[in-house]
């Protein structure tokens, strides 16, 4: 196996493990929705949200149907992803496919555990008397960013981009 592609599971193994021990502790441990929002930092809380939709919240949808094609599409998503990830040249490219995976894979867990995601993470900013929310997010829509962000870097690089081995 291509040492890249190795790294490239590993990030996703990481990224997986991570984002799924975050929320087993939130949920189970500190039990975040007997707590409701906590304070962490003046511009940080941990809040429990459940998304039965997509990213940012899009096309919720809390019907058995809406589950099961959310679900099905992210399976898709990381075969093409595996696939991508294999064929990979990059080690940049290889890891960031590796993350977006891992994180696709720990929402999806969530979906077919819970029948939504659990997200977690709130930051805001208040000026003057407004309170500006960011979305609630959890560390596998973390993994996914980073990842995507990766992937843009990498292909801006071009030919000067390290090539895996």
């Amino acid at each position: 196996m291509n040492p890249a592609v190795r790294q490239g599971i590993i990030a996703a193994f990481v990224a997986l493990i991570l984002d799924q021990a975050s929320k087993l502790w939130l949920l189970f441990a500190f039990e975040l929705g007997r707590h409701g929002a906590v304070r962490v930092t003046p511009f940080f809380d941990l809040v429990l949200a459940w998304n039965t939709g997509i990213s940012y919240g899009w096309f919720q949808n809390d019907s058995p149907t809406g589950a099961a094609i959310l679900l099905a599409f992210k399976v898709v998503a990381v075969i093409a992803l595996a696939i991508w990830m294999a064929r990979s040249h990059t080690r940049l490219a290889t890891i960031g496919l590796g993350l977006i995976i891992g994180g696709a894979i720990g929402n999806a867990i969530d979906r077919l555990a819970y029948g939504a995601v659990v997200d977690f993470a709130l930051f805001h900013v208040q000026i003057a008397e407004k309170t500006y929310n960011w979305y609630v997010f959890n560390l596998a829509d973390v993994a996914i960013v980073v990842g995507v962000a990766a992937l843009l870097y990498d292909s801006f690089r071009g030919s000067d981009a390290v090539k895996a081995p």
